[in-house]
């Protein structure tokens, strides 16, 4: 009798661990102990002095100013997917742009209406920026981010693409002719003159033909570090977007992008260390603007720690091209004439060839839905966010988007900006 109570016992004692264990397991997939996996309630990120931050919730209310030939189209794209995944709304502007090249007015905004009470997540489309005007339409605790370029980079896109936008580009045939000597083709007072000169100073709202004094200079530079939380560089592309992941407290996915509104190789000139040395005189204003927030940002990365970020740029470029191999057909950008489908076809404008992408025809329509946004030039996007009924159809307007085609051509006339 001992015997079986003894073992009674054990039995009980047994049956005790058996659940004790069953609800450690239950704890460990509630609370995220799993193998590194976890049930993400809440992100989780870095502070911007790369240590170990406390649990953030990911920004959705964000200004980005989409500067011009900065590879600002590719960013776009991805405020687009994201807000539009999430149902945010977006300060969208009538046409393609929010009133440009004038500074901005709230007014801009499609439907805006003075002294409407609306709660705006995302302004993102071409503008000259007033900071006064976009605190009307954007709450505070905004979060502002914008682009840069190396100025002689840009100032050789902007020929090839604004030519015939910019009076004084349109008087000579070369880039270097115009640079030799740009008071001789240049004038304050034409059409287009901010595209020859300091364009980027000129959509930060500021004047692009002022005198360049250091005084001048370091107000312009303290205000605009002032506004915004975050500037990026073009031609670090990755680093930035993990910077900007760690400033939005988003997951790494959704900083995954394809190149948009990419332009040809056979359309990019190469320039002598002459050419250079002009460009950069000419535009003293943008390269003291670049040369600044070169330094701002690296201070960034250097915070953030340079192994961590070399690991994370290195996923990020893992995660762009599982992307690719799942959704592109042939797996790289192609010109404008090889592109099947006219739907995703990038607008061309001025002398530049811009390239675009074929999607693999074998796809399923969930993951064809993803590819198109991904690959979606920013007219069509735009125009889709634009006329979508709701949030809740934009999956019946995507998968019909063939039909909206010839809507689509039409409605580009008169558009005289890009944003690579």
């Amino acid at each position: 009798m001992r015997n079986l109570k003894l073992h009674c016992c054990e039995l009980h004692g047994l049956w005790k661990a058996v659940v004790l264990l069953v609800c450690i397991g239950l704890a460990i997939q509630i609370f995220g102990i799993n193998g590194g996996k976890r049930l993400r309630l809440k992100s989780s990120t870095l502070d911007a002095d790369g240590e170990r931050g406390r649990a953030c919730s990911p920004q959705t209310h964000i200004v980005f100013l989409k500067t011009h030939k900065t590879a600002s189209s590719t960013i776009l794209n991805l405020l687009y997917r994201f807000g539009e995944a999430r149902n945010l709304s977006f300060a969208l502007p009538r046409g393609y742009q929010l009133g440009y090249p004038k500074p901005f007015r709230a007014v801009d905004i499609n439907h805006y209406s003075r002294g409407r009470n609306v709660d705006y997540h995302i302004i993102c489309n071409h503008m000259r920026f007033h900071h006064g005007e976009v605190e009307k339409v954007m709450p505070r605790g905004t979060f502002y981010f914008s682009i840069l370029r190396n100025p002689v980079t840009l100032a050789e896109s902007a020929f090839t693409y604004y030519k015939g936008s910019s009076s004084a580009f349109s008087k000579v045939q070369r880039l270097e002719q115009f640079y030799r000597d740009p008071w001789r083709y240049y004038s304050v007072s034409e059409t287009g003159s901010h595209y020859a000169r300091n364009l980027m100073w000129f959509d930060f709202g500021h004047d692009h033909n002022a005198n360049v004094t250091e005084h001048y200079v370091a107000a312009v530079l303290k205000e605009i570090e002032e506004t915004f939380h975050l500037i990026l560089l073009a031609e670090y592309f990755d680093q930035s977007m993990v910077l900007l992941r760690q400033a939005l407290c988003w997951d790494l996915d959704d900083l995954v992008t394809f190149k948009l509104n990419l332009r040809s190789n056979k359309t990019v000139s190469r320039l002598s260390a002459e050419t250079v040395g002009q460009i950069r005189a000419w535009n003293a204003l943008d390269w003291s603007l670049y040369l600044h927030f070169n330094r701002t940002f690296w201070q960034r990365v250097d915070r953030y720690g340079q192994e961590r970020m070399r690991r994370d740029v290195q996923i990020l470029r893992e995660k762009r091209q599982e992307m690719m191999e799942l959704c592109l057909q042939g797996g790289q950008p192609v010109e404008a004439a090889q592109i099947q489908d006219k739907n995703i076809k990038p607008f061309q404008y001025g002398r530049a060839k811009i390239m675009g992408y074929n999607l693999k025809p074998s796809l399923n329509n969930h993951t064809r839905e993803r590819c198109v946004r991904m690959v979606m030039p920013e007219l069509q996007y735009k125009d889709l966010l634009a006329t979508r009924p709701s949030y809740s159809h934009v999956q019946r307007l995507v998968v019909n988007l063939g039909a909206r085609s010839n809507q689509t051509e039409s409605s580009r006339n008169g558009v005289t900006q890009g944003s690579h």
